[in-house]
């Protein structure tokens, strides 16, 4: 294959791969509205289409064809590149995650977690810079809470994989997936617990969605948004939910580790997606059971609880390492 031949193939995967995680993202929506109906004992969406099948394309088609208008008070070039910064971190981090026996989406990096946790930074920034750029004491109000929020849980979040690469050895996600023949929950489950509850904050999910509180903020930082880049801010919300199942998987369920997974790579890539979206079903579970937390409470869990739990894990695990194994 030559090198025109190569990045048109490159190029091709990308494509698909961009729109398959967009359609997927569709479809959880769709997953999520009936499964809340199903735990509050009422009808979701069933119209449209058996089942309701139809109606993640609705939604779609009615997001795309809505007017884009800019306000005339907002930071033009931030308001326009924040939702794009909020996608587009997220769909790169995607390329990184082994979803199968020698298959992933796009690159097998040596220093893959350390990426990941680099591009949910950059995740942290669009959403700022959407709230910042839009120029209202309610965007304004949300991006101070998403900022603080984030890099408060994204320090536990970092305490907890490091358990994960002490006992891997490696930052490559393919080689801490390979070096699971006992999954590292068992190993590492107040590292998988720390980790749990430190993605339910990033991707603001309840209890802890305080930067879009719609009963106190009007939804927070997106607030001045319509059309596309609402859509794109809600695209990469879904996204990052289903990205934060796919690395907690990764890093402590396995991976694509299963039965008959080794000789058929391609029933790794099914177990892989079971495992993401029972993680998926989880989130949407704590939706439809917990109240939203206070924010005191919620910056007080994460400094002073959270955070030394995950300190406290990484001292046990390089004590066990050292002197047991």
């Amino acid at each position: 294959m030559d090198s025109l031949q190569y990045w048109i193939f490159i190029l091709v995967g990308m494509v698909i791969t961009i729109f398959g995680l967009i359609l997927v993202a569709g479809y959880t929506v769709l997953f999520e509205r009936r499964c809340l109906a199903l735990l509050q004992d009422r009808y979701g969406p069933n119209r449209a289409g058996p089942l309701g099948l139809f109606q993640a394309l609705c939604d779609a088609a009615k997001l795309l064809t809505k007017e884009y208008f800019m306000p005339g008070f907002v930071d033009k070039k931030l308001y326009a590149l924040a939702p794009i910064l909020v996608v587009v971190s997220i769909l790169v981090s995607f390329a990184l995650l082994p979803i199968g026996k020698n298959i992933s989406w796009a690159a097998d990096l040596n220093i893959g977690l350390l990426f990941l946790m680099g591009l949910s930074s950059i995740h942290a920034y669009g959403v700022f810079l959407g709230g910042w750029a839009s120029s209202s004491k309610y965007t304004m109000l949300g991006a101070i809470r998403t900022i603080a929020q984030l890099i408060s849980y994204e320090l536990a979040m970092g305490m907890a994989v490091l358990g994960v690469v002490m006992l891997a050895g490696s930052f490559s996600l393919t080689q801490i997936v390979d070096a699971q023949t006992t999954p590292y929950i068992l190993l590492q489950p107040v590292g998988f617990l720390v980790f749990l509850i430190a993605g339910i904050a990033e991707t603001h999910r309840l209890p802890f969605d305080m930067p879009e509180a719609e009963n106190e903020l009007n939804a927070g930082f997106n607030t001045e948004y319509g059309g596309m880049p609402f859509a794109m801010f809600f695209l990469g919300e879904y996204l990052g939910v289903i990205l934060v199942g796919a690395m907690a998987t990764t890093l402590y369920l396995g991976g694509w580790h299963g039965p008959w997974a080794e000789a058929y790579p391609l029933v790794g890539v099914l177990w892989f997606v079971l495992k993401t979206f029972l993680l998926v079903f989880f989130f949407v579970w704590m939706r439809a059971s917990l109240p939203r937390t206070r924010y005191d409470q919620l910056m007080a869990f994460g400094w002073k609880f959270l955070l030394p739990i995950g300190i406290v894990n990484i001292i046990v695990t390089a004590l066990v390492g050292t002197f047991w194994m």
